[in-house]
């Protein structure tokens, strides 16, 4: 098991050591991403991840940045999501010091010049743009924002361009003074971990006292309600939900979107990544084989499992040509009536947690991997588990499971339906799907 330590200002901290490698990871996470965020402040997260790359006093510039760790031929990015923000560098192990003071420096002394913001708004409107018109990336954006409407966890992570242009340097830096304290950080370190690795990191993240003023503390009250399905969206008889994105193409992109456990029902969000394993996790999954390979209607077709915590949404994706919609639909449908019915083989069973396990055993070489895996779970479950207890947790899963959970998931009438293609209305798509 990884050691874990609680630093006095509340940062807590994890060390991951392991054989085999050169490398080793620094990851910074902060529990702060785009469902704590007001409506004016929509992409907020998302823009302050951008901007710790852009200059401190120290690195002024992102060129000081990217070339101190060009250097050393470091692997290094960020990401946001609706619940959490990352920033890591993975490094040869030799150079520790150096990934451990450069992600210390921006995340903790970006100065947000004016001038850099300026210029970061407008990349990030045309990441916005990339997004919206790329109907494989923006489907589960759509689907999301239906199922989840009502409530913040549905808003887009980079917000919109309305908002982009118009929040203040000083609403931006206020959300970061709310939500950057030491008690909201998670720091996991894994791979080759140097002598003295803990007392470096211990003189530089320690020191780091909470630093609120007025404005940050009013924000920072603003709680955010957690999600329930059906009291969030209104009344179950608002379902199916449609929502439509018109584009002129050949190639249509679809999706289904159910209410599934949250990350801390575990039981049931394992049974349900498992469920979507065995829909559509790999190329002999049901859907792939049904639809694809036996009927030729999608050039893919996928289903799984994402969670909060609070809510999960269980998701089945396709592209298709436009005209095959309702035989695609037809069949993806059916599948899923047997599953509910019949249930699934033990082979099928089988199938889908070697297969799990051994992504996770894959994933888990790397250093990145491996961080990331401890750290997420500290800081959505508040506990981290070895991935030996999980191994274990996977096999205890039953076909019974599956069944019930697939019926408790599965249910048509309460479900959302997004499309990108051409639709020019929800009533369009709704007669094409059979709704």
């Amino acid at each position: 098991m990884p050691e874990t330590k609680t630093m006095k200002n509340g940062l807590r901290m994890i060390s991951v050591p392991f054989a085999g490698t050169e490398a080793v990871t620094v990851l910074v996470m902060v529990k702060v991403g785009s469902r704590y965020e007001t409506p004016e402040l929509n992409g907020a997260s998302h823009f302050i991840e951008h901007m710790m790359f852009k200059g401190t006093k120290k690195r002024p510039t992102t060129l000081h940045i990217s070339k101190e760790l060009d250097s050393v031929g470091a692997s290094y990015n960020a990401f946001t999501g609706k619940s959490y923000t990352g920033y890591y560098a993975k490094v040869p192990a030799e150079h520790f010091s150096l990934a451990v003071d450069l992600l210390h420096d921006m995340i903790f002394n970006s100065v947000f010049s004016p001038t850099e913001m300026a210029r970061e708004r407008k990349v990030i409107i045309e990441e916005i743009n990339m997004y919206e018109e790329n109907p494989m990336m923006h489907i589960e954006d759509l689907l999301e924002m239906k199922l989840l409407e009502g409530n913040s966890l549905g808003w887009n992570i980079a917000g919109s361009r309305q908002t982009m242009e118009k929040m203040k340097r000083e609403q931006v830096l206020n959300f970061r003074n709310a939500y950057y304290q030491p008690n909201r950080f998670v720091l996991a370190v894994a791979g080759k971990i140097p002598d003295g690795a803990e007392k470096m990191l211990a003189d530089k993240f320690s020191k780091e006292a909470v630093r609120l003023d007025k404005k940050s503390v009013i924000l920072q009250g603003e709680k955010i309600s957690d999600f329930v399905p059906f009291k969030n969206t209104g009344c179950d008889c608002c379902f199916p939900k449609l929502i439509v994105q018109n584009k002129d193409s050949e190639q249509v992109q679809l999706a289904f979107g159910f209410f599934s456990p949250s990350l801390k029902d575990e039981e049931k969000d394992l049974q349900a990544e498992i469920l979507g394993t065995i829909l559509g996790g790999t190329m002999s999954s049901r859907l792939f084989v049904a639809v694809r390979e036996k009927k030729g209607l999608a050039y893919y077709v996928r289903a799984g499992q994402g969670g909060y915590e609070d809510v999960g949404v269980f998701t089945i994706r396709a592209g298709l040509n436009k005209t095959k919609i309702p035989m695609a639909t037809k069949v993806i449908f059916n599948v899923l009536a047997s599953v509910k019915k019949k249930g699934v083989t033990p082979a099928e069973l089988k199938l889908a947690k070697n297969y799990i396990k051994g992504k996770i055993k894959l994933g888990l070489e790397d250093s990145s991997d491996r961080a990331g895996f401890y750290a997420r779970q500290e800081l959505s479950l508040d506990k981290i588990e070895s991935p030996e207890v999980y191994y274990k947790k996977i096999d205890k899963v039953t076909a019974s499971d599956i069944k019930k959970i697939a019926n408790e998931i599965l249910q048509e009438s309460k479900m959302a339906v997004a499309a990108i293609g051409p639709f020019e209305s929800e009533k369009v798509l709704r007669k094409k799907i059979g709704l």
